[in-house]
């Protein structure tokens, strides 16, 4: 997909459809008429369905609060727009003479009276003040995940998976619930890519719509043949004339389905082709881990910054054969340095645990598994505080081969983070050498005979213990490199193999 040239801001982002939503009740309150309550459940979802995007990636309750807001006025319009549309139905189905027309809208014309007065009184008791202050606090907070950013393909690759096996089930089943679910899940995929993806949208948007319309649709027809069985008085000609042609209408919004979704030119792949996968894929779901992360990190650039020295430590210990070098591991490894400090709080400890526990309740990325985040959890919760056992709760049901491999990477994490214990960023560059059955790890930007370094020795006992070497770590200034001759004479007066020695 090509980057934007001239992505328009008009119509587009939480601001604009919160205060659109106050515009249309206002003109909703009027009469209720069937076009101003569209216009209003349009401004609402397109609200809802952002905050359905932004709380797979940002655990702030207030987008909750925006959803629960607005769900007694969604829904009372919700009912309102049922009734109008079957309204409309029943005209278009029919002639002015047709006995079944008149009993159809006079039963539904006392439903939206009704309807109309609820409406009201959800619209009268929507706090529009609460609406202000959500809208105030959200809005600023979207700002954080650009549009088209490869978090929100990883969501409508999400969406659109759950609507493909939601067009399998119907098919296979052919029941009113089966195609009403299959609506649901192509609207939510038409939402996500709206809201998120506006190029893509720009693209697919006129089938799209069809598709949610022809469905809706056959929704439509099955609510106005249930209305029909409601009404025993109609006469049995009348009744089955109504479903002959009801049978048939539906029959063709199916047709129409079938036709852009199956076979040779079904949409299915057109809509994948433009979505992540393969690399792309694993990269969009660890930006979605680390975008869920960084809502939740209060100092951020500390953890990207432990992350960089953690995968430099890694690579280094790979290169000097001390561990094996899997992707695998690498990855678990990267995950756990961007999460391990999701739980801390301002003035509150405790954050390893609740960080845990946040962990415990993702769902994880696509191309993860459970086990795979449960690996991550366990790795980032050895990132400093108490050493690992047996005994450990987070070992526990954890296979004995699968420990001794998650071992090493938390002593990785853990003298990564001891680095930078002080936020300040000092330690640019990490490297590692072996000698002598040691493994000197040097460090760019910490001061030998510190406080800070004596932190950092003592972080480095469990890397050590599970990679079984004494580990020494030295400072490493900018003129110097790790084959050096400075270095070299290091290592050489370490292995007691000095020049003039005897």
């Amino acid at each position: 997909m090509p980057p934007p040239t001239n992505t328009p801001e008009k119509k587009a982002g939480l601001a604009y459809w919160a205060n659109r939503v106050l515009e249309e009740c206002d003109k909703a309150s009027q009469d209720f008429a069937p076009d101003p309550v569209h216009d209003l459940r349009v401004a609402i979802r397109r609200c809802r369905s952002m905050a359905d995007g932004f709380m797979s990636v940002d655990p702030d309750p207030k987008w909750k609060q925006m959803k629960k807001a607005a769900k007694p006025l969604f829904s009372s319009l919700g009912d309102l727009r049922d009734a109008q549309v079957m309204m409309e139905w029943v005209a278009k189905l029919s002639e002015e003479s047709d006995p079944v027309r008149h009993v159809l809208l006079h039963s539904l014309s006392h439903k939206e009276h009704a309807l109309k007065a609820v409406a009201q009184q959800s619209l009268q008791a929507f706090d529009r003040n609460q609406w202000l202050a959500l809208n105030a606090h959200l809005a600023g907070r979207t700002g954080k995940v650009p549009i088209e950013d490869l978090v929100f393909q990883h969501l409508a690759l999400e969406r659109w998976m759950e609507a493909h096996e939601l067009q399998r089930q119907a098919l296979r089943n052919r029941t009113q619930v089966g195609y009403h679910q299959l609506r649901i899940g192509i609207k939510r995929f038409r939402y996500t890519v709206e809201n998120f993806l506006p190029l893509r949208h720009e693209q697919w948007s006129r089938d799209l719509r069809d598709l949610q319309d022809a469905l809706g649709e056959v929704h439509d027809f099955d609510v106005l043949r249930a209305m029909l069985r409601a009404h025993p008085e109609l006469a049995t000609e009348d009744r089955e004339r109504w479903h002959a042609r009801i049978a048939a209408e539906r029959q063709k919004r199916l047709d129409l389905y079938r036709q852009k979704m199956l076979g040779k030119i079904s949409l299915w792949p057109v809509w994948r082709a433009e979505l992540p996968s393969g690399p792309a894929l694993e990269k969009a779901a660890l930006e979605k881990l680390r975008t869920w992360a960084a809502f939740l990190d209060p100092d951020f650039r500390h953890t990207v910054h432990v992350t960089r020295l953690a995968l430099q430590l890694y690579d280094a210990l790979a290169r000097q054969q001390v561990l094996s070098a899997d992707p695998e591991q690498r990855r678990i490894l990267r995950a756990a340095a961007l999460v391990h400090e999701v739980g801390r709080r301002k003035n509150k400890g405790g954050h390893r645990k609740r960080a845990d526990r946040l962990l415990g309740k993702l769902k994880p990325p696509l191309g993860w598994s459970k086990n795979q985040l449960r690996d991550v959890a366990v790795v980032a919760r050895f990132h400093r505080g108490a050493l690992p056992s047996l005994e450990t709760s987070h070992f526990v049901g954890v296979p004995t081969k699968r420990r001794r491999e998650l071992a090493p990477l938390a002593g990785i994490l853990r003298l990564a983070n001891a680095f930078d214990e002080a936020h300040e960023h000092r330690v640019a560059r990490i490297s590692v050498e072996r000698c002598d059955g040691s493994l000197i790890v040097y460090a760019q930007g910490i001061p030998e005979l510190s406080p800070a370094a004596e932190k950092i020795a003592r972080a480095s006992y469990l890397l050590e213990a599970t990679c079984k070497l004494p580990i020494l770590i030295r400072s490493l200034t900018q003129q110097e490199s790790p084959m050096s001759p400075v270095v070299a004479a290091r290592r050489r007066k370490l292995s007691g193999n000095s020049p003039g020695a005897s």
